[in-house]
């Protein structure tokens, strides 16, 4: 028997209804025991007797029995733990079989389960990056189902740490067997790039990564690691390496191709760089590295702003075809000229950036004419005997201020100051000027690629995808907060890097997901929204408890759909290992 709702026209009837089977021909029917009136006119008090009657009826505890010790004051509520987007980022590590790799990499024998440590510093790094004594505190406010969270202390998490970069080779390469055949379809075209991360620790030891040099983000210098990583065409990062701070980028890039021609059976292999490591030996070092088949290592590498002066001629050669093909399309135009050693030197002249550039570095020039002008009016209104608040101007001092100022702008070789001369003194280059006009919104790029496999266009666009690289560092930086990092020792160093680095992994993942569903969207956006999904536990006055995650809303039901992953359940957290 059950109860059911049927309705006469505009009139609902609560009716006790019994299922029962045909006897003569087997099908299933439904014939009505009892009619309890129209549901509309039912009152709450109606509805609260005929459930005790029943009750009473079948000797079971009446309404007011079973909830005459529930009320607000003698309910406990436990605090509410953030669930979603750990739960998202747990299905995530679960998908990519980054579980089965570690355990498999660190099986022996082993006193701590390495691989769920790692899976919490991870999570944390995407979630709520903190530091290590940190993350303790942060377990607190989250629901981690499958954790033993009494193996996660301060001490644990270094062993595992310690666990983890003696396997960094071999798990980089399980990862990369796991990822690509998602993601891409063969690894030929790699893009590489490099970071500085600072450090906050005092002293000196054997081997110390931290080492003053030159910071990228901000000018000056810091102590510092160097941070490399390679990353597919399809922004997916495959490996990374730790350098000393300061280490020139150059320096890296045998060590980094060597590794990839060593690791992982490639029939190509064409590198994608930043400016900064192009130099002669460099791409000599690349021509002469051999793939298995005894194919050549290749290359796409940007010239850097301060080379341009070796290549004024050629620039300047093609500056006029370049300029005027833009004026006829009103787009970038392209054009490539030949080098030696069979190189292709490919430049771009985008003319919006380029009126930017120009219209930038005159409002410069404006703004220098006024302080020579203001230093010079200084400078007679003294000779002339008038006084003035503050110290007295010489012509040397004027010299040094204009200098410092021009040097800021980087415009030392338009603007140059005369600095034999007696008096405050300045000329202006036109033919530096010219050049510096003709090189504004110029890419250029030096490659040996074949132009049968790769036309002008489309060393461009594979170099302008480098940009999702940098993309890639702002994110280990602002989000995943891979800096400052507060470990001493090399390996721990490492081992600090290598868990950004698989939480970058799932950033990347996470972020082709939602081009594919959501491009609106960002994993940092939708990772603080899916935080508004909890798991709560409450404990009756009866003293049942009851636990379970939020009642999830259809817009948070799409949450989970456009990451590709199941929404939590309380049976699916009962499940969770």
């Amino acid at each position: 028997m059950f109860v059911k709702v049927t309705r006469s026209g505009p009139r609902r009837y609560l009716q006790i209804v019994e299922a029962f089977r045909d006897p003569d021909s087997g099908r299933p029917k439904q014939r009505h025991v009892a009619n309890l009136g129209r549901l509309e006119q039912l009152t709450e008090t109606d509805l609260d007797g005929i459930i005790n009657g029943l009750l009473r009826v079948t000797e079971r505890p009446t309404l007011e029995a079973l909830t005459g010790g529930v009320d607000a004051d003698n309910t406990r509520f436990a605090p509410a733990l953030e669930l979603g987007d750990v739960w998202a980022i747990t299905q995530i590590w679960q998908q990519l079989k980054f579980a089965q790799t570690i355990a498999r990499a660190v099986r022996g024998r082993q006193r701590i389960d390495v691989e769920q440590l790692v899976r919490v510093m991870v999570i944390n790094r995407l979630s709520d990056p903190r530091s290590k004594l940190g993350l303790l505190r942060w377990l607190e406010t989250v629901y981690l189902p499958g954790i033993d969270r009494e193996q996660v202390t301060h001490q644990n998490l270094l062993r595992a740490m310690d666990a983890l970069i003696k396997h960094k080779d071999a798990l980089e390469a399980q990862l990369v067997g796991t990822l690509l055949p998602l993601f891409d379809d063969e690894l030929e075209v790699v893009f590489y790039d490099l970071t500085t991360v600072g450090v906050s620790a005092e002293g000196v030891l054997e081997r110390d990564l931290r080492a003053w040099g030159k910071a990228k983000a901000h000018a000056g210098t810091e102590r510092q690691f160097v941070v490399g990583v390679v990353q597919t065409a399809d922004g997916l990062p495959i490996t990374h390496d730790v350098f000393e701070g300061n280490v020139s980028e150059p320096e890296t890039v045998r060590g980094i191709v060597e590794g990839l021609v060593a690791r992982f059976a490639l029939r190509r292999l064409i590198l994608v760089a930043d400016r900064g490591l192009l130099t002669e030996d460099n791409l000599q070092i690349l021509e002469q590295l051999k793939l298995p088949g005894g194919r050549a290592v290749e290359y796409i590498v940007a010239v850097p702003a301060r080379r341009y002066t070796q290549m004024t001629k050629v620039i300047g050669t093609l500056h006029p075809q370049l300029v005027q093909a833009s004026r006829t399309t009103g787009q970038e135009a392209l054009i490539e000229a030949e080098l030696e050693h069979g190189r292709r030197l490919v430049v771009a002249h985008d003319p919006e950036t380029a009126t930017q550039m120009h219209r930038a570095r005159q409002q410069q020039l404006r703004g220098l004419c006024a302080l020579s002008d203001e230093l010079r009016s200084k400078l007679d209104a003294q000779d002339a005997g008038e006084r003035a608040r503050g110290r007295s101007l010489t012509d040397h001092g004027a010299k040094l201020r204009f200098h410092q100022a021009v040097a800021e702008r980087r415009l030392s070789r338009i603007l140059q100051v005369d600095a034999e001369a007696a008096l405050f003194s300045w000329s202006f280059n036109l033919k530096a000027y010219r050049e510096a006009w003709q090189r504004d919104g110029k890419l250029v790029l030096i490659t040996n690629v074949p132009k049968a496999d790769l036309d002008t266009a489309g060393v461009v666009q594979r170099y302008k995808a480098l940009a999702d690289i940098e993309r890639g560092f702002r994110v280990l930086k602002s989000e995943i907060e891979i800096a400052p990092c507060y470990h001493r020792l090399p390996d721990r160093i490492r081992a600090h890097t290598f868990i950004c680095f698989l939480a970058l992994v799932i950033h990347r993942v996470m972020r082709l997901r939602l081009r594919a569903n959501r491009p609106d969207l960002t994993p940092l956006a939708l990772l603080e929204q899916l935080k508004r999904i909890q798991y709560h536990e409450v404990r009756l006055g009866t003293g049942k408890r009851l636990r379970g995650p939020t009642t999830l809303k259809p817009e948070q039901l799409e949450w989970f759909e456009v990451l590709e992953v199941e929404a939590p359940t309380h049976k699916r957290l009962q499940q969770a290992v």
